[in-house]
Parts: C-alpha cells; sequence; structure tokens
C-alpha cells in the first residue's frame, strides 16, 4: 500500500510542479501557513483549499486508478471495476 501511496504523490507533486514554479522541497513540508494569520484562520483556509481540490482531485485519481491500485476482482465488478461516469 505505501508504495501506491508514494506512486499518487509522486505523481501529483509532478502535476503541480508542471503548471507552476513550485520548489519541489517546499511542496513536501505540506501545507504552508501564513504567520500574520491565526491558527484557526490557517486551519480554515486549509479546509478550504482542500474543499476547492475535491472535484480537481477526482479527475486526478482516475489518471492514476489503474497504475496505482490494484485491479478489482469479485462480485460487481464484471466491467472492469469503473463505477464512475
Amino acid at each position: 500500500m505505501w508504495d501506491a501511496l508514494h506512486t499518487g504523490v509522486k505523481r501529483t507533486m509532478a502535476i503541480v510542479c508542471s503548471g507552476f514554479s513550485y520548489d519541489m522541497e517546499v511542496v513536501s513540508h505540506g501545507f504552508i501557513t501564513d504567520i500574520s494569520k491565526t491558527d484557526a484562520e490557517n486551519e480554515q483556509r486549509l479546509h478550504d483549499l482542500i474543499d476547492d481540490a475535491e472535484v480537481p482531485g477526482e479527475r486526478l485519481v482516475k489518471l492514476f486508478k489503474l497504475e496505482v491500485l490494484p485491479p478489482e476482482t469479485g462480485a460487481g465488478t464484471a466491467d472492469g471495476g469503473e463505477d464512475e461516469d
């Protein structure tokens, strides 16, 4: 499972950095707080960013699904396990 998570994170970082001038070392430390804001304001900002990432994140998951997750087997997967649109 660790390999799957690591692959997904690496691919996501590559995509983010392919369109923007982000330093991967900085990005690898996660959410960067604004020192001029309170902890509550930074926490709210983090939740807002996560909410904003919901739909684009779903699209990204579809790109990685076959590469990262093992094929589904068992009942209800006769269509190849594709349960998305």
